[in-house]
């Protein structure tokens, strides 16, 4: 059963990008996605049930909200919803999820050479390429400044069985670096880069990129 808090969750998806350019104002958001598929079966007639792959998951109203974006893009291939899982041809299992992040420290405003009416051209004169001299710093001379921040991994994976066989149909796994950790922001643009040209080329591995207008460009790695 569909649920009512579907409809919001992509108009306030926020954007992030991947750690080459991190913005907190990104324009866009970068996923690397990987796509392995046999042969799924043509939409006609086929239906599907998206479960919780982490048991712990199964239930939940935040699983729900995701599974709905995932049954929103096999629906707009054709394939139908199914009332349960026991009556669906395919089985969808989805999981989603995000790390504790790690520090980065970036270091900008490093000048080429510096020049201190008091002393001379010291940065060309004798080669120094930063605001420091003889282990000191001088707010005149200007140097590296340096800051830390905190990028964080998400990632969603989806597999597709038949329950008829049991065989394994696709496989596949959208990742991205990001400067939040926000789910809500995040697993519904890693939704839509996995879904980008779906179900792709077994085995290839792609940089998705969603710009703001909610289009999506793909870039073989």
């Amino acid at each position: 059963m569909k649920h009512q808090y579907k409809t919001s969750l992509k108009r306030f998806a926020l954007p992030v990008l991947l750690v080459a350019g991190l913005s907190a104002c990104a324009p866009s958001f970068n996923a690397d996605v990987s796509r392995f598929a046999t042969t799924l079966p043509a939409p006609a007639g086929e239906t599907f049930a998206v479960v919780a792959d982490d048991p712990k998951l199964a239930g939940g109203l935040e699983f729900s909200l995701y599974a709905d974006l995932v049954a929103d893009e096999l629906e707009k291939l054709g394939y139908s919803e199914a009332a349960s899982a026991s009556e669906a041809s395919m089985l969808v299992r989805f999981d989603y999820g995000v790390d504790n992040g790690r520090e980065r420290v970036r270091t900008t405003g490093a000048r080429a050479g510096f020049y201190d009416p008091f002393f001379g051209p010291w940065g060309r004169g004798f080669g120094f390429r930063r605001g420091y001299a003889f282990g000191f710093h001088d707010p005149f001379l200007g140097g590296p400044e340096v800051r830390s921040y905190t990028v964080y991994v998400s990632d969603i994976d989806l597999k597709i069985d038949s329950t008829a066989t049991g065989e394994r149909l696709f496989e596949g796994q959208a990742q991205a670096a990001s400067r939040t950790n926000r789910l809500q922001a995040l697993v519904p643009n890693l939704v839509d880069a996995l879904f980008t040209d779906f179900p792709g080329n077994s085995g290839e591995t792609l940089r998705i990129t969603i710009k703001e207008d909610g289009k999506s460009v793909r870039e073989l790695d």
